[in-house]
C-alpha cells in the first residue's frame, strides 16, 4: 500500500511539473517563429518598394533621353512589386519541402585518377584484426629490405636507431647499425662542422642534403618520406605491396612518357620511379628466398610498423579497457539490485 501510494505521487507530481514546461516550450518556439515571419513581411516589402523605384527611375532615364517608353514594359514594371508581394507571401504561407536524403556513395578502395577503380591484391597480414602483432621477423628482413634499396632515395626522419629495439634487435645491435651511419655534427671548439659515426639516439640519416638535392638526382621528382607513407594511403599496407609488385610492360595501346615506367596499380600507371626490386637483390641473414614479393611483403611490414609502432599497446590497451568496463557494468548492476531489491 504504501509503495502504491509513492508510485501514485511521483506520477501526478511529474506531469504537474511537465505540463508547464510544456506549454513554456511551446510558447518560446512561437516567440521565435514571429521575428521570423515579420523579417519575412518587411522584407518582401522593401522589394517591392525598391523594384517600382528602380521602374520609375528607368521610366525617367527614357523620357528624358527623348526615347518612348513601352507601354507594355511600364504596366510590367508596375506589376513587378505586387507580384513580389505575392511571392513572398506565398512563399511564407507554404512550407518549404525538406531536400531528399541522397545516400552518400560509398568510396572506391583505390582509383585511378578519380575515375577508374584500381583492384589492390588483399594480403593477409599478422596485424590486421583487434589481436594482430606485427610479425618481428618479417619486419627485420623488410628493414635489410629498406637499407640496402629504398634508403638510397627514400628518407624516413621520424625514426631514430634505437627505435630498432621494437623489432628485436638487441643494444649491441643498434649500436652497430647506427655506426654504419656518417652523421655531421658539430660545430666542434672551432666553429667547424665534423663528421662521426651514427649514435642510437640519432634519426635515420637522409640520403640527400635537402629537397632540392633529392630533385636534382631523380629527374625532378621528389621521392616521398617513408616514415608515415603506409598511413597516408588509402588500404596503405596492400597499396605500397600491390605497388611494388606491379611493375609490368605496358600495353601496347598505352604510351608511356619519357623517363616514366609503367605501374598497374599508381594514379595514371605512370611512375617516376623504376621497380626497386629485382630477384635476389638482397641476401636475406636468416636463409629466406628473397622473391619480389617476399622482399615486397617484408618491407611493407617493416613500413607498417613505422607509420604505427605503439599498434600493439595500443589494441592491449583497448581490450584491457573493453574486459574492465564488462566487469564494472556487472558489478554496478548487481550493485543497483541490491540497492534497490525492496522496489522490485
Amino acid at each position: 500500500m504504501k509503495k502504491t501510494f509513492i508510485l501514485t505521487v511521483s506520477t501526478v507530481a511529474l506531469l504537474l511539473f511537465a505540463a508547464p514546461v510544456h506549454a513554456e516550450s511551446k510558447a518560446a518556439m512561437e516567440d521565435t517563429k514571429a521575428p521570423a515571419k515579420a523579417a519575412a513581411t518587411l522584407n518582401a516589402e522593401d522589394k517591392a518598394a525598391a523594384a517600382k523605384t528602380d521602374a520609375k527611375a528607368d521610366a525617367a532615364e527614357a523620357v528624358k533621353a527623348d526615347a518612348p517608353v513601352d507601354a507594355k514594359a511600364a504596366t510590367d514594371a508596375e506589376a513587378k512589386p505586387a507580384e513580389a508581394a505575392a511571392d513572398a507571401v506565398a512563399t511564407e504561407s507554404v512550407p518549404a519541402a525538406e531536400p531528399a536524403k541522397v545516400e552518400e556513395a560509398k568510396p572506391a578502395e583505390s582509383h585511378n585518377g578519380g575515375h577508374e577503380k584500381i583492384h589492390l591484391t588483399q594480403v593477409p597480414w599478422s596485424f590486421q584484426g583487434a589481436t594482430g602483432t606485427f610479425d618481428r621477423a618479417a619486419a627485420q628482413r623488410g628493414f635489410q629490405v629498406y637499407k640496402q634499396v629504398c634508403s638510397a632515395c627514400h628518407s624516413m626522419s621520424r625514426l631514430s636507431y634505437r627505435n630498432l629495439k621494437a623489432l628485436g634487435y638487441n643494444d649491441a645491435e643498434v649500436k652497430a647499425i647506427a655506426a654504419d651511419a656518417t652523421i655531421q655534427d658539430g660545430p666542434n671548439d672551432e666553429g667547424e662542422m665534423f663528421d662521426r659515426p651514427g649514435r642510437p639516439s640519432d634519426h635515420f640519416k637522409a640520403p640527400f642534403a635537402n629537397d632540392q638535392a633529392a630533385r636534382y638526382a631523380n629527374g625532378g621528382a621528389l621521392p616521398p618520406d617513408f616514415s608515415l607513407i603506409v598511413r597516408a594511403r588509402a588500404d596503405g599496407s596492400n597499396y605500397v605491396f600491390n605497388l611494388l609488385t606491379g611493375y609490368t610492360e605496358a600495353p601496347a595501346d598505352f604510351k608511356v612518357s619519357p623517363g616514366m615506367h609503367y605501374n598497374k596499380v599508381f594514379p595514371g600507371h605512370q611512375i617516376a620511379m623504376p621497380a626497386p626490386l629485382t630477384a635476389g637483390a638482397v641476401t636475406y641473414d636468416d636463409g629466406t628466398d628473397a622473391s619480389v614479393e617476399q622482399m615486397a611483403k617484408d618491407v611493407t611490414t617493416f613500413l607498417s610498423w613505422a607509420s604505427d609502432p605503439t599498434m600493439e599497446i595500443r589494441k592491449q590497451t583497448g581490450l584491457k579497457v573493453i574486459l574492465f568496463l564488462v566487469i564494472f557494468s556487472v558489478l554496478m548492476y548487481l550493485t543497483k539490485r541490491k540497492v534497490w531489491k525492496d522496489m522490485h
